[in-house]
């Protein structure tokens, strides 16, 4: 639990139009090598939390299905690839 909260505080910090990786956010929290945990972290996260400026590897959606996290993306002027 205590990372998981670790996750969601460092992921309230990225400003808008800034995308992280899933990988950057898990070395912030001391954990360089359990992204895929902070994918499990921001599941069903509350809604404080800004989920959708992190992203996979190489800059990719990884959610499913992606469209929700592209419009919030879009919204702030961010381009990715799916």
């Amino acid at each position: 639990m205590e990372f998981a909260n670790h996750v969601l505080n460092i992921v309230r910090t990225v400003p808008p139009g800034t995308v992280v990786t899933y990988g950057q956010v898990a070395a912030l929290a001391g954990y360089p090598k359990r992204a895929r945990h902070v994918g499990h972290a921001l599941a069903g996260c509350p809604q404080d939390v800004p989920w959708h400026r992190v992203l996979g590897a190489g800059g990719a959606v990884r959610t499913q299905p992606p469209q929700r996290q592209l419009e919030l993306l879009l919204a702030e002027g961010v381009v990715t690839r799916t």
